[in-house]
C-alpha cells in the first residue's frame, strides 16, 4: 500500500523522530565517486541519488535533508535508475551478495534477489526502458550474464549465459531503449551485443563479439556503449576520443527461437570526435551527449555533428551525466525547429548556439558534483568530497563541530546539528591520518602520513606554530593530556613521541620533548589519564606486542622519555584497544579488548587482571573503544561504551558482564571502519570509512538498548542461552552433575558422616570442573580465574572469597572459555609455525621436538607430568602407589611416545590420536 500510494516528493514527509534501534543512521557524508549520480528531481526540490558505501542516499540538496535506503551488507558495486526515475536497482559484491529494487517515491525495497547467480556479486546492472527487466553481469572470473523479470517472485533469472574469459572483463551494460530484448555490454577491449528470447521456458541467448582488431586504426580502450535513437546503429566511446559506429541489421524482429547464425553487426566507421578520452556516452531523445576527462560535455545530432559544448575549468574527469525530468520553459525556438530536446537561439554576438531545455547533474571522478543550468551555462558546485581514504575524525569537546581529514589532504569542519559545512583547508604535502581536539577546544592537532604533526587553530584551521617532523613513519594516533600540557603521538614505526606546551612571545605553543621506540609491534592505543594523588598527566601506550607501557612525563627531559612500567597483559591473545573504565566501584580499572572477543578489566595501579568478560561477537573483534559521555536525559548511574569492529559500530551497556543482550552493532563501513568519534553531549557517534571515502553520523538511542537488555531477561537467563542446549539441555545437566560430584569428593567419597549439602565448591576445584566440561585453560588462565573470584569483594570488604556457587561458575565459564570454540584451524596454524614439511608435503612436528617443546617452551611441563598426561590420553592408567589395578610399569615420556606416537606428528594425528577429539568435517 505504501508503494501503491507513493508520489514523487513524499519521501521526506516521513516522520523519522522515533527509532527502534540503539544507533540510527542520521547523515552520510561523502559518496562513491566511481558510480553514477542521478538527478531524481530538479526545480524547487533538487533531489539527487547516489551511493555511499553500502547505502543509497536520496539527498535534497536545497532543503538539506537525506533519506537512506539500507539493505546491503557489502559495498554497493553498481546501480541503475529507470527512465521515469522511480525504480532504482542496486547490487553489491562480496559474501551474501544481493540485488535490491527500490521504489524511490516511498523508499521501500520492492524486490530483493538474494541468489544473484554469483558468489562474487555483480559488477554491472541495467534496467530496461519499460522498467520490467534487469540485466546483470557477475564479477566472477568467469562472468555470467543474467536477465531478470524483477516483478516476478522468483530467484531464478529468465535466461543466462557465461562469458568466455577472452571476452575481457565486461563492466558496463545497457538495454536498447526501443527493444528490451536487446542489450550491449563492453570491456576495455571487447563489445558484445545480445539478443534474448524466452520460449517454452527455454532460456536462449546469443552474442556478437567485436574488438579493436575489427578495425585498422588505433581506437583506444572502450568506455561505454549505447544504442542510437535511429535503432539501426550502436555507438561505443573510447579513450582515444573516438566513437565507434556499429551498423545493425534492421529490422531485428524476435523469432520464436533465436537463429542459429547471429544477426549481422558490423563496424561501420570510427569517428574521431576529439583528442581527450571519452568517459561518458548517452543517447537522449534526439541527440547524443558525451563527457570526457577534461570535464567537457558535448552534444551531437544523429549524424554526430556538434551542437553544443559545456565546460568549466573547475570540472574534473566526468564520471556521469544525469538529466532532470522537468523541462524548463525554452526560449523561443527558431522557425522550422523540430527538435523537442534541443532549442536554438541567437546571442548578443549574433552567433547561433544550441542549448538544452533540461538541467543536468555532473559527477566527476575526483568526487565533485555540479548542477548545470543549461539556460545560463552556470556550473554550480553542489559538493566536494574526499578523493582518497577518510581515516581521521574528531569531535569538538564543547561545540557541535566535527573535523574530518582524508589522505588527499582535505581537512573539513562541519556543524553537525544542522549539517552545515563551515571551513576547510587542503594540505598538499601529505595525507591526514589522525586528529584530536584539546580538552578546551581551542586547538586541533593533526598527524600526517609523512610523519609530520600540525597544531592548528580550531576555528580557522591555521597553524599556530611550525609543523613538527619527528616521526619516521605515518602518525597513527594523536592525543592531548587533560590539561593540554602534553601532546602524544604514535606512529607506524612503533614509536611514541611527546610534545610539551611552552610560551613563545606570550602565545601558547608546543615543542618536541622526546620520543621512544617503546614497542616492537604496531601500537594500538595511546591513552592519557590523571594521577589520582597529584592531578598530573599520566601516559600509557598499548601495542600488539602485548606490552602496556607507562611513561613518567615529569622525569622525562629533552630527548629522553622515561618509562616507569612495562607490563605484559596477555598470554596468547593480542590486545587491540584500551580506555579508562568508569568509576563504578571503589576500585579503579582500565578496560581492554583483545582479538579473541574478550574484554578485560585491569587494576590501574597494580595492572593485575581483575576480570575477564565475553565481549560483543559480531564477526570481528573490537578495534577501538570509548566511553559514551553522559547525556542530560540519561540515567546518571548508567554508563555505556561505544566501539567499532572491522565493519560495524556498536553500543555496550556497562558494567560489562558477558550478557549478549547488553550490546548491539550495525554495519557502518563494509570495507573497513577506520576510526570513530563521539559528540561532546553523547548524542551522536561519527564513523570514518577509510578507503570508502565516507563518514557517517549515527544518532544514539539509549532507551532502545535498555529495552533490548530488559527483554533479554535478568540474572542467569541471558547466560543459559549461551550454553549448548540452554537451561534444559544435556550440557547443563552434565555441568550440574560435575559440580555436585566435586562437592562429594571434597567431603570424601567413602565418608559415613552426615553430608553437608551446599551450593558452593572450593575455588581450587574450578580447574577440574572446567576441564571436565571441555574447557582446557592454561595455568595463567587458571590463576586469573581463581584471583577473579577470590578478590571479587576485597575492595569493599577486605575479605577473600574461598568458594563459588553454580550461578557464578556458569558466568565464569562463559566469560573465560574461547568465544568461538577451539577450531582445527588454530591447531593447524600452530603446526605451520612449529613444524616442517615432510616428504609428503604435510606440516609435521618431529616426535623429539614435540616432547622438547612441551617441556622447554611456554608453560613448561616436567617429564613426570608429561608422562602422566600421555598415559591418560593414550588410554593407559597411570600408576598409583599401592594400586593393584596398575598393570604397566612406570615409563618415561620418551619411552611411552616411542611405542604409541609416530615419529612425525601432523595436526590431525595430534587432535584425533593423541587428544582423542573429533575432527569437524
Amino acid at each position: 500500500s505504501m508503494v501503491w500510494a507513493a508520489m514523487p516528493g513524499m519521501l521526506f514527509r516521513k516522520s523519522r523522530d522515533s527509532s527502534f534501534h540503539p544507533l540510527d543512521l542520521s547523515w552520510v557524508f561523502g559518496y562513491n565517486s566511481s558510480l553514477a549520480v542521478h538527478s531524481l528531481m530538479d526545480g524547487e526540490d533538487r533531489v539527487l541519488l547516489y551511493v555511499s558505501s553500502h547505502t543509497v542516499v536520496i539527498h535534497d540538496t536545497l532543503q538539506n535533508r537525506q533519506f537512506h535506503l539500507q539493505g546491503h551488507t557489502n559495498v554497493i558495486s553498481c546501480l541503475c535508475v529507470s527512465e521515469d526515475k522511480r525504480w532504482v536497482a542496486t547490487a553489491d559484491r562480496g559474501p551474501d551478495a544481493m540485488i535490491i529494487v527500490w521504489d524511490s517515491y516511498s523508499g521501500v525495497p520492492v524486490r530483493t534477489i538474494f541468489e544473484s547467480q554469483s558468489e562474487d556479486g555483480i559488477c554491472a546492472i541495467a534496467i530496461s526502458q519499460d522498467a520490467k527487466y534487469l540485466v546483470t553481469i557477475s564479477a566472477a572470473t568467469v562472468q555470467k550474464v543474467c536477465v531478470w523479470r524483477w516483478t516476478l517472485l522468483t530467484e531464478e533469472p529468465m535466461c543466462s549465459t557465461e562469458l568466455k574469459p577472452e571476452f575481457g572483463y565486461q563492466d558496463y551494460v545497457i538495454f536498447n531503449p526501443q527493444n528490451p530484448h536487446e542489450f550491449v555490454s563492453n570491456s576495455k577491449t571487447q563489445v558484445i551485443f545480445y539478443l534474448w528470447v524466452m520460449s517454452h521456458s527455454l532460456h536462449s541467448h546469443t552474442a556478437w563479439l567485436l574488438s579493436p582488431q575489427t578495425f585498422k586504426c588505433l581506437v583506444g580502450q572502450f568506455s561505454q556503449s549505447v544504442f542510437h535513437f535511429n535503432n539501426t546503429q550502436a555507438l561505443t566511446g573510447t579513450s582515444a576520443g573516438k566513437l565507434v559506429v556499429w551498423d545493425m541489421d534492421d529490422p531485428r524482429t524476435l523469432p520464436e527461437e533465436l537463429p542459429a547464425k547471429p544477426h549481422g553487426v558490423t563496424a561501420a566507421k570510427v569517428v574521431s570526435m576529439q583528442k581527450e578520452s571519452l568517459t561518458v556516452l548517452q543517447v537522449l531523445e534526439s541527440c547524443i551527449a558525451t563527457g570526457d576527462v577534461k570535464g567537457q560535455v558535448k552534444f551531437y545530432d544523429g549524424q554526430l555533428r556538434l551542437l553544443s559544448i559545456y565546460s568549466h575549468d573547475k570540472v574534473g574527469p566526468i564520471q556521469s551525466i544525469s538529466f532532470s525530468t522537468i523541462l524548463r520553459d525554452p526560449p523561443s525556438a527558431l522557425p522550422g525547429s523540430s527538435q523537442p530536446f534541443l532549442t536554438s537561439w541567437s546571442d548578443s554576438s549574433n552567433s547561433v548556439s544550441l542549448m538544452l531545455n533540461r538541467n543536468f547533474i555532473l559527477s566527476t571522478s575526483d568526487a565533485t558534483m555540479f548542477h548545470v543550468a543549461t539556460d545560463s551555462t552556470n556550473f554550480e558546485r553542489i559538493m566536494t568530497e574526499a578523493k582518497k581514504a577518510v581515516n581521521a575524525i574528531a569531535c569538538h569537546p564543547q561545540e557541535p563541530l566535527v573535523a574530518v581529514g582524508s589522505h588527499c589532504g582535505l581537512l573539513k569542519v562541519w556543524e553537525y546539528k544542522r549539517t552545515q559545512y563551515l571551513v576547510s583547508r587542503i594540505f598538499t604535502d601529505a595525507g591526514i591520518q589522525c586528529l584530536s581536539y584539546d580538552p578546551e577546544g581551542h586547538f586541533l592537532a593533526a598527524g600526517f602520513t609523512d610523519g609530520s604533526v600540525y597544531i592548528l587553530d580550531a576555528i580557522s584551521l591555521q597553524s599556530i606554530c611550525e609543523e613538527f617532523q619527528f616521526s619516521q613513519g605515518p602518525v597513527t594516533h594523536i592525543s592531548f593530556s587533560h590539561d593540554s600540557k602534553y601532546i602524544a603521538t604514535a606512529d607506524e614505526n612503533y614509536s611514541v613521541t611527546v610534545y610539551k606546551r611552552v610560551l613563545q612571545n606570550g602565545s601558547t605553543c608546543w615543542e618536541h620533548l622526546a620520543g621512544l621506540e617503546s614497542h616492537y609491534k604496531p601500537i594500538r592505543s595511546i591513552l592519557f589519564g590523571v594521577h589520582s594523588d597529584s592531578n598530573e598527566p599520566r601516559l600509557l601506550s598499548l601495542g600488539e606486542d602485548r606490552q602496556l607501557v607507562e611513561y613518567d612525563l615529569n622525569s622525562s627531559i629533552k630527548d629522553h622519555l622515561v618509562v616507569t612500567h612495562r607490563d605484559r597483559l596477555e598470554q596468547v591473545a593480542v590486545p587491540l584497544c584500551l580506555t579508562w573504565y568508569p568509576q563504578l566501584s571503589t576500585e579503579s580499572f582500565f578496560l581492554t579488548a583483545n582479538n579473541c572477543y574478550k574484554m578485560k578489566l585491569y587494576n590501574t595501579t597494580t595492572k593485575m587482571c581483575r576480570k575477564t568478560l565475553l565481549g560483543p561477537t559480531y564477526g570481528s573483534p573490537l578495534e577501538k573503544i570509548q566511553i559514551l559521555p553522559r547525556t542530560s536525559s540519561a540515567d546518571p548511574q548508567q554508563h555505556y561504551l561505544v566501539y567499532i569492529t572491522k565493519d560495524k559500530v556498536g553500543l555496550q551497556m556497562l558494567p560489562v558482564d558477558g550478557n549478549p543482550h547488553k550490546s548491539s552493532a550495525f554495519i557502518c563501513h563494509p570495507d573497513g571502519a577506520a576510526d570513530f568519534a563521539i559528540s561532546h553531549d553523547g548524542r551522536y557517534v561519527f564513523t570514518a570509512g577509510g578507503k570508502e571515502r565516507t563518514f557517517m553520523k549515527w544518532k544514539v538511542n539509549l532507551h532502545a538498548l535498555d529495552a533490548a537488555a530488559f527483554l533479554g531477561g535478568e540474572d542467569l537467563i541471558p547466560f543459559y542461552s549461551l550454553l549448548d542446549g540452554g537451561r534444559e539441555g544435556k550440557f547443563f545437566r552434565e555441568l550440574e552433575d560435575y559440580f555436585y560430584y566435586v562437592q562429594l569428593c571434597s567431603q570424601g567419597i567413602k565418608t559415613l558422616e552426615t553430608r553437608q549439602v551446599s551450593t558452593h565448591i572450593p575455588l581450587e576445584e574450578i580447574p577440574s570442573v572446567m576441564r571436565a566440561i571441555g574447557f582446557y585453560p592454561s595455568e595463567e588462565e587458571i590463576e586469573e580465574m581463581i584471583n577473579e573470584v577470590k578478590f571479587s569483594k576485597y575492595a569493599d570488604t577486605e575479605e577473600e572469597v574461598t568458594n563459588i556457587n553454580l550461578e557464578d561458575f556458569i558466568k565464569l565459564y562463559i566469560n573465560h572459555r574461547p568465544a568461538l570454540g577451539l577450531s582445527m584451524k588454530t591447531i593447524q596454524r600452530a603446526f605451520q609455525v612449529l613444524g616442517y614439511d615432510n616428504k609428503k608435503g604435510d606440516k609435521v612436528i618431529d616426535r623429539g621436538d614435540f616432547l622438547s617443546l612441551l617441556q622447554c617452551r611456554g608453560e613448561q611441563m616436567t617429564e613426570d607430568e608429561l608422562a602422566e598426561c600421555l598415559t591418560t590420553l593414550l588410554g593407559r592408567r597411570p600408576r598409583k602407589e599401592g594400586s593393584e589395578l596398575d598393570t604397566y610399569p612406570p615409563t618415561g615420556a620418551a619411552a611411552l611416545t616411542e611405542e604409541e606416537i609416530p615419529a612425525e606428528i601432523t595436526a590431525e594425528i595430534f587432535v584425533a590420536d593423541i587428544l582423542g577429539l573429533p575432527i569437524a568435517e
